[in-house]
């Protein structure tokens, strides 16, 4: 059963009074910095993405010096997350796409993000919203799980819930409800063991199988 429009309302403004100005927990400092980010985090953990760019990123931190750094060097950066080959050929791709095609600039529209290797529809969404201040909702396992417990925005898939969210959250808190869901996903409804005793929004939420007390 879905959420009604004045629970969606309570939840997020509960969500905003704990977490007033939430954002990517992906280290960065430029647009170029958190695509790549983004682009290492697929099937990783952030903590384990901020490992290799704390190490890379003094090094490298633009298109034309990774493309100088080269895919073989690349891979001994990024080396301890996972399909780190892939990642690093997309890496390599992707910034001789930026150099040839953007002035070396990450674009801020949706399909030429998504024309870049290793770049899909959740990757362009948390690029768009993280640097470019755009209301779009990426959505990750975090918050497809969120969004099908709760009652918020169910669906059978990712884009089915990217897309009931763009039509039940408010237009005040679009911008920023993709950190709150992932957060809350990641901290308190986590896939083994929700901690339901805890959260602010359990008497929202139409998940059946709370943990008790």
């Amino acid at each position: 059963m879905p959420m009604k429009r004045a629970d969606v309302v309570e939840l997020f403004t509960r969500l905003r009074e704990l977490n007033p100005r939430p954002t990517t927990e992906l280290d960065y400092t430029t647009p170029f910095e958190l695509l790549v980010a983004v682009v290492l985090s697929a099937q990783a953990t952030d903590v384990g993405v901020n490992k290799a760019t704390r190490r890379l990123y003094p090094v490298a931190n633009t298109p034309e010096a990774i493309l100088a750094l080269g895919e073989d060097r690349l891979k001994t950066f990024i080396s301890t997350i996972g399909l780190f080959n892939a990642k690093a050929k997309n890496v390599i791709a992707l910034c001789r796409i930026l150099v040839d095609q953007h002035d070396s600039e990450v674009p801020r529209e949706r399909a030429a993000l998504e024309a870049l290797p290793g770049v899909g529809r959740k990757t362009a969404n948390v690029v768009l919203n993280t640097a470019f201040g755009e209301p779009t909702i990426a959505v990750d396992t975090h918050i497809f799980r969120v969004a099908n417990r709760t009652g918020l925005a169910p669906g059978k898939d990712v884009r089915a819930v990217e897309d009931k969210l763009e039509k039940v959250v408010p237009p005040e808190f679009k911008l920023d409800a993709h950190h709150w869901l992932i957060l809350h996903g990641r901290y308190v409804c986590k896939a083994r063991k929700p901690d339901c005793p805890d959260c602010v929004i359990r008497d929202l939420c139409r998940f059946k199988d709370k943990t008790p007390g």
